[in-house]
């Protein structure tokens, strides 16, 4: 081992107890973002050493599509199959093994949203976890306030699609995860939100007029926080930036990518390639020249609520 592959090894065994302590922006990693560190860092050092998917598979008698997703983070590990992937990687070192086996111990925990997993759709819960652990969040919406800027009334009405005196158990217990995410704009150190609207979602009365006048006096609050920031894209330039609404998470974790995730009727799909995240960053492109200014945003929607 040369000079050069010591001092790799320190500064990564660095990084990975800082990450594991909480450090450097960490301390709000969810177990679904441990998991994909921990994976990206598995597959970092299969390649260094020069081995397959198949063999590695091999080694802890799994298939070379568990291997794939245990390094996208998709699975839950086995503290035993990551110990014997280290020894197969040649990582002898018991500091550097120590910081991603306890890693794989935190990233096995059960989020907080897992209460509510008898009415949270499966694909939903990644992006649970995904979302708690961002640092930057930027969304677009066309139709509906964002979620994490909801009013209770609000996510009521379109989460029972307009009827809310009827609203079941479920739509209930929706509404209430719905209002739990938001406690991470809450929270110290909490994520920059930048939303960006289009003028239609702050003309459509959702709920009622009672329901639509509380959530415009809310965005508005929101918007008084110094890490949100709610713009709006007026009539005339709207329908350019992009066909649907999106979200971006970005991450203070170097180990993880830019994530997208989009909306659709029968669930939601989140987005990793380059090619797909690139695309939603031409959108963001757009939309800031597209936008009003914050400020301009708060008086239209402050002329909205004086109107109304």
């Amino acid at each position: 081992m040369t000079r050069d592959d010591v001092d790799d090894v320190g500064e990564r065994n660095g990084q990975q107890q800082m990450a594991a302590r909480g450090g450097s922006g960490a301390e709000h990693t969810t177990p679904t973002a441990r998991r994909m560190i921990v994976g990206a860092q598995l597959r970092r050092l299969r390649e260094r050493a020069g081995i397959s998917r198949g063999d590695a598979g091999y080694h802890i008698r799994a298939s070379e599509s568990k291997i794939s997703r245990l390094e996208l983070g998709r699975v839950s590990f086995k503290e035993r199959d990551v110990a014997d992937l280290l020894t197969l990687y040649g990582v002898t070192d018991p500091d550097e093994r120590e910081v991603l086996l306890s890693m794989v111990e935190e990233a096995n925990q059960v989020g907080w949203w897992q209460k509510f997993n008898d009415y949270t759709p499966k694909w939903f819960e990644p992006y649970l976890g995904l979302e708690e652990a961002a640092s930057r969040i930027q969304t677009y919406e066309l139709q509906f306030v964002p979620g994490l800027l909801q009013t209770a009334d609000y996510a009521r009405a379109v989460i029972t699609h307009g009827l809310p005196h009827a609203a079941s158990e479920e739509a209930e217990a929706r509404v209430a995860l719905r209002m739990r995410r938001q406690r991470l704009l809450q929270r110290p150190r909490a994520p920059k939100l930048w939303a960006v609207l289009d003028e239609s979602v702050i003309h459509r009365p959702i709920g009622g007029r009672k329901v639509y006048r509380e959530q415009l006096e809310h965005l508005l609050e929101m918007t008084r926080l110094p890490h949100i920031t709610v713009q709006i894209v007026p009539y005339d330039r709207s329908g350019y930036a992009a066909e649907g609404a999106f979200t971006l998470l970005r991450f203070a974790q170097p180990e993880l990518p830019n994530i997208g995730y989009i909306d659709h009727i029968a669930g939601g799909l989140v987005l990793e390639r380059p090619e797909e995240i690139e695309r939603i960053g031409r959108s963001l492109d757009r939309l800031a020249v597209d936008a009003e200014t914050p400020e301009r945003s708060r008086q239209m929607i402050a002329k909205m609520l004086a109107e109304s």
